[in-house]
């Protein structure tokens, strides 16, 4: 994308000049020669960047008070102070109201290329940043009203704030990561980077260069900065540290100790701030004993043990899941949000989600762009994948031409009332008060209707 760059100065011999050069390196421009045009010109298309003199005679405002006005308009917008009659608090004057940088006249061509350059470069990765940060946003939390998914939650709460290290453990898609995210937005490092190195997809050599950095390369860039100096201030995420090479675990365990380490190739000792969070799928116990994991890594690690449930060990919090997730995905892609039927949702509680909420989500994800069916027609069993719909009370899978038709009165009501109380059931995740209040029970009278059909523990959740 070509960038538009906005000059601001009441010399038309300044403005000539400034045109030229950044033509030739390849940007679009825009001139104005006092407030009137700047703001009018700012107005009417934002610019990528604006070069601003200082001093604009014949002005109503000052380059000063045109940065004011843009950057009430338009926060963050970088912006190039000029002046040959500049001071030191002028300079400041016009940092602190946001500008990038300040240069005096007569200036360099270069200079003031390599400036804006960095300026441009600043306003991209700050844009990157605040969209990755609202992209997260929806991600930082763990959804359900189930007492599994509400003790994570409080742990979390009182965890958060105290800036000791927490070991996430739990099955892959259960959300440690999202786990580790909310840690992260609810501590007092919640304004500083939120940093994740991903353990299980880095090759070995790498570790280390992309831990600690790198330094005096003589083929290569001087200086690259690693993951830990990134997350200064901030947090850390190790993300399925199980994965880590041991020679890696021995290095991080110093740095973690002393939060200080060298860079590769260097000999300087960094200090940093970090606060260290690492997740794993693993029994890191017995990863230990296989030799394959350091102890003294674990224990600086786990200063606080956290547990993510399974999906299926949380079955009641299945549908309200569901839903977010089709409402999420129909948001972002400008699609009609669908509902699911009952039996569909009988069926997603019964299935076991190897995969938990990761493989939940994306399923939602498929059925709202593939599914048959006019936009606001509902998302029924038959419609699943096999591998789900099978798993369901057989009712979700009744048609007309069911053998139900060949049975005598009372063996069709019994296996009916048997089937439909199993969907209730599997719909209210197990919860007796809640069945019994919907099908317009009493609690009583359902514990002995299903006793009476033979509905178990075991078909309840």
């Amino acid at each position: 994308m070509e960038h538009e760059i906005l000059i601001v100065d009441d010399e038309p011999d300044i403005r000539l000049l400034i045109e030229g050069i950044l033509r030739d390196e390849g940007y679009e421009t825009r001139v104005a020669g006092n407030s009137d045009e700047a703001i009018a010109a700012f107005r009417a298309r934002r610019p990528s960047l604006v070069i601003l003199d200082i001093w604009l005679q014949g002005s109503k405002l000052d380059g000063i008070g045109i940065l004011k006005a843009m950057q009430a308009e338009e926060p963050g917008l970088p912006t190039v102070m000029i002046s040959g009659h500049g001071t030191i608090e002028t300079a400041v004057a016009s940092l602190q109201l946001g500008a990038y940088d300040f240069i005096e006249k007569p200036f360099q061509s270069d200079r003031l290329v390599v400036v804006i350059r960095r300026a441009l470069e600043a306003a991209r990765l700050a844009r990157e940043n605040a969209e990755l940060r609202l992209r997260a946003g929806v991600e930082t939390a763990l959804f359900g009203d189930g007492a599994a998914i509400s003790s994570v939650r409080s742990q979390i709460d009182r965890v958060a704030p105290t800036g000791s290290r927490v070991l996430i453990t739990g099955p892959a898609g259960a959300g440690k990561e999202v786990a580790a995210r909310m840690i992260h937005a609810r501590s007092r490092r919640a304004e500083g980077p939120f940093i994740a190195l991903n353990c299980a997809t880095l090759a070995p050599g790498r570790f280390e260069e992309e831990l600690f950095g790198l330094e005096g390369q003589t083929d290569g860039p001087r200086r690259r900065t690693g993951l830990l100096e990134r997350a200064h201030r901030g947090t850390l995420l190790l993300d399925e540290v199980a994965d880590m090479p041991l020679e890696t675990q021995g290095k991080i365990v110093r740095a973690l100790q002393d939060q200080t380490f060298e860079r590769v190739g260097g000999s300087t000792r960094v200090k940093v701030d970090v606060r260290v969070l690492a997740t794993t799928n693993r029994d890191l116990q017995a990863e230990i004993v296989a030799g394959r994991f350091r102890e003294d890594l674990y224990y600086r690690l786990a200063v606080v043990p956290l547990r993510l449930p399974s999906l299926r060990e949380r079955r009641e919090d299945i549908p309200g899941l569901a839903r977010h997730f089709l409402q999420r995905y129909a948001e972002n892609a400008g699609m009609t949000p669908r509902e699911l039927s009952v039996d569909a949702m009988a069926a997603l509680q019964a299935y076991e989600w190897p995969g938990n909420a990761r493989e939940l989500r994306n399923l939602m994800e498929r059925l709202l762009i593939m599914m048959p069916g006019a936009n606001g027609d509902p998302i029924r069993a038959d419609m699943l994948p096999p591998t789900i719909g099978q798993g369901a009370p057989s009712m979700t899978r009744l048609d007309a031409g069911a053998d139900v038709m060949s049975l005598p009165l009372r063996e069709a009501r019994d296996l009916f009332e048997t089937q439909y109380l199993q969907v209730q059931l599997l719909r209210f995740g197990g919860n007796i008060s809640r069945t019994a209040n919907f099908v317009g029970m009493e609690r009583s009278a359902l514990h002995r209707k299903l006793k009476q059909l033979g509905v178990t523990s075991d078909d309840r959740s």
